[in-house]
């Protein structure tokens, strides 16, 4: 592909400009974004997004390099939890910027330090390494509950209950909570997706007064027996005097719940759907630890489950490409655009976790890369093994849809026959 081809038919761009005309609601476009990100790509260099209002960048490098550039940060210099939208009135989200507020995500230091070193003692690999065995164990029980006849929705069925479990379990939430907790996750991070409505944002607001309720009256009564969970060690922190607020207690463990299962649901769909089209055995990608480890790492560069990530500017700036900004504005940075880059992978188009190029900023990077990388990357090994080893012979009962939430990029549902 050459910048002098015609762009897809989703897209108009002018190369002068760099400006680009793209809805991220056209199904042309969220079904298949690689499309417009090659020709990008062969284009070259960075683009304003017209329909975002923001500079964007895609290529790997300036992604990677951005990601850890100093001079740009998550935390609103304006001081607005999630502040699209400028200056307009935001009384109707005051409990969802409650909890925004005091996010490490959408933090910098020291706060953000604070708050990331005392949860990050739960996330390093040795302390994960330790739920590979019960990843296992919930893997097979699910898939024990899977129809003997007819297709299984393998998003409900397996994607979905098994991180969500894990995490409830690691910060010591009831696991029955799952639904009540998926649901008002979903109502919340669907303030992210470019072009929310105000019952969206109503929705959002509603759940993260709930989720904030549910939380303080929870640790209020927090069961005797907890001694080994996140959750209490985060009290402690607390009442001990390391200066965690309720706020930030709430926050974090929000943060927590709805970060460790979402972009982890998108990948598990992501990856059957990428390695069904494969054909063959199934049971090839994870013939042993090295092969699985390289496998997964495959599919979070393949088809990512998070396409942005945003950073507010705090001062004046020339970036990649010349590309000059002002302190105060926002920046994309198009995560799923960059793990596509060929002039960092070759053959990027195809998917190949034998490549010896092997690298993704699927995770971000810098100071906010996450927290929950080895947690996530433990759950994608050992789950889809699991899958594969139970049912060699899957299929796709239909062809899969995304959502129409490009940000977020999932599927609709992954209807499978076992």
């Amino acid at each position: 592909m050459t910048a002098s081809m015609p762009p897809p038919p989703c897209l108009t761009f002018a190369s002068e400009t760099r400006r680009l005309r793209l809805d991220p609601h056209d199904p042309r476009f969220y079904q298949d974004p690689y499309e417009a990100y090659a020709y990008l790509h062969a284009d070259g260099g960075p683009f304003f997004w017209e329909e975002l209002g923001v500079w964007c960048f895609g290529g790997f490098d300036d992604v990677n390099r951005l990601l850890r550039d100093r001079r740009l940060g998550r935390q609103n210099p304006a001081g607005i939890p999630d502040g699209r939208g400028g200056n307009a009135d935001r009384s109707h989200l005051e409990s969802f910027d409650a909890v925004e507020a005091n996010s490490m995500l959408e933090l910098e230091p020291p706060a953000h330090t604070k708050l990331r070193t005392l949860v990050n003692r739960a996330f390093v690999s040795r302390q994960v390494e330790r739920l590979r065995p019960r990843v296992e164990v919930l893997a097979h029980e699910l898939v024990d509950r899977f129809p003997s006849d007819g297709p299984v929705d393998l998003l409900p069925a397996f994607a979905a209950p098994l991180p969500i479990t894990i995490i409830a379990e690691l910060l010591g939430v009831p696991v029955e909570m799952g639904p009540q907790l998926l649901e008002w996750s979903h109502d919340m991070v669907a303030m992210y997706v470019p072009g929310r409505s105000r019952d969206t944002e109503a929705k959002a607001n509603r759940a993260a007064a709930d989720f904030s309720a549910y939380l303080r009256e929870f640790c209020a009564k927090m069961p005797p027996n907890s001694s080994e969970t996140l959750l209490f060690s985060l009290i402690s922190a607390r009442n001990e005097g390391e200066k965690l607020s309720d706020d930030e207690l709430v926050s974090s463990v929000i943060l927590l719940l709805n970060a460790g299962h979402e972009a982890t649901v998108h990948q598990a769909g992501n990856a059957v759907r990428t390695i069904l089209a494969e054909g063959g055995d199934p049971r090839r990608f994870f013939a042993s630890p090295e092969v699985s480890a390289a496998t997964v790492e495959e599919c979070l560069r393949f088809d990512a489950p998070l396409h942005m990530f945003t950073r507010y500017v705090y001062s004046d700036s020339e970036l990649p490409g010349g590309i000059l900004v002002k302190a105060g504005e926002q920046i994309g940075l198009l995560l799923g655009m960059a793990n596509r880059d060929p002039s960092a992978f070759a053959n990027a188009a195809k998917f190949q976790p034998e490549r010896p190029d092997q690298k993704n900023v699927s995770f971000g990077a810098g100071i906010h890369f996450c927290i929950g990388a080895p947690l996530a990357r433990l759950e994608l090994q050992v789950a889809l093994k699991v899958l594969f080893e139970r049912l060699p012979k899957l299929r796709l009962a239909e062809e899969p849809r995304y959502r129409d939430s490009w940000h977020f990029h999932g599927l609709e549902s992954l209807k499978v026959v076992c």
